[in-house]
């Protein structure tokens, strides 16, 4: 029996060409800044990006986390959304390794913070309160339904930023869904932050990496971070050569994750017992709910899972499922089927 994995994104397998491109993978010490796979990976980065710099890293959270190190000292306060994954599925580890304190503001359902309330979330310079230095977008949102931020909108937070003397790091995972799902180039979408981390093992289906990149600066003193998390991987070009290739093959073929996502959920929506507003699902993510209580989400996770098919459970009635590489339209078919037999079980 195959198995429908629509947990997440991060189950993709990496394609042929990774594989063939893991295999012949030019080597050399990345400690040393000698492996000339990672730092081909690296330019490739940072030029997509519109950035000076790039800097590889095993994963989001320590993309996230060595950005915030970098922008933050110990007792400094960074402003981000009160659904953020920075907040919530990280760990505390700005706090735990950093010292450094969350300010969270309301995500409103787009997952945009409102402008004033980030504003009024801004620290005065008093002996009381810990510094205010960063704000930290998200895009694409994952808790707001995976929609992704528009270029006026990061424009607008990043000139409050500016105007206020703060710095703007982008938590972009998903960023090239966001690019593709609005139709514009990734580097209006970065250009106007600081820095901006993303994801190779998303959607672009990489088996494994992130990349960080900012100014020539910043990426100086993100490498020692990343020393100091125990980030130096050494001949990490087998990571970075299917990287390079997800770059270059991955990133147009998102629109096919969006289309299924949409099919999924216009489905969801027609389904007994199953609550979802398609038009909140613009990229691959998406949540829903049960509005019966004749069944719970852990049920219907178990009975699904019995027919080959896996989604997140996120709570007594809510659940999620995302749609990328290795999602086809059959798959969302069989889905479909299963979730409209499931439900009309007496």
């Amino acid at each position: 029996m195959k198995t429908i994995d629509l947990r997440s994104d991060t189950v993709t397998l990496p394609t042929d060409s990774m594989r063939q491109a893991i295999y012949n993978a030019e080597l050399g010490d990345d400690v040393f800044s000698e492996d000339p796979t990672t730092n081909r990976l690296e330019k490739m980065a940072a030029e997509r990006m519109g950035k000076e710099a790039a800097i590889m890293v095993a994963s989001g959270t320590m993309g996230n986390l060595v950005c915030l190190l970098t922008h933050c000292s110990r007792g400094d306060e960074v402003i981000l959304g009160n659904q953020s994954h920075s907040f919530l599925y990280e760990a505390g580890g700005m706090s735990a390794l950093g010292g450094i304190h969350p300010h969270t503001v309301v995500n409103q359902p787009d997952g945009t913070m409102r402008p004033e309330d980030i504003e009024a979330a801004i620290r005065s310079d008093n002996v009381h309160f810990p510094r205010s230095r960063l704000i930290c977008l998200e895009n694409t949102h994952n808790y707001c339904n995976g929609t992704p931020l528009t270029v006026e909108y990061t424009k607008k937070v990043a000139a409050l930023a500016r105007k206020r003397g703060l710095k703007v790091h982008l938590d972009g995972a998903r960023i090239f869904n966001a690019a593709v799902a609005l139709g514009v180039d990734v580097k209006e979408l970065t250009g106007p932050v600081d820095s901006v981390s993303f994801c190779l093992s998303k959607g672009l289906a990489a088996p494994v990496g992130s990349v960080i990149c900012g100014s020539r600066e910043f990426i100086a003193e993100a490498r020692r971070n990343r020393k100091i998390l125990g980030g130096g991987m050494r001949q990490c070009g087998i990571i970075a050569a299917a990287g390079i290739a997800a770059l270059e093959q991955m990133v147009e073929r998102l629109t096919e994750d969006h289309a299924n996502a949409r099919r999924l959920a216009e489905g969801i929506a027609c389904t007994q017992d199953l609550s979802l507003e398609p038009e909140t699902v613009k990229t691959n993510i998406i949540y829903f709910e049960i509005t019966s209580e004749k069944i719970s989400a852990e049920m219907l996770v178990k009975k699904l899972a019995a027919k080959g098919i896996k989604i997140l459970n996120l709570g007594p009635n809510r659940l999620r499922a995302v749609t990328h590489y290795g999602i086809n339209s059959d798959d969302i078919d069989l889905t479909l089927k299963a979730l409209k037999k499931i439900t009309e079980e007496p």
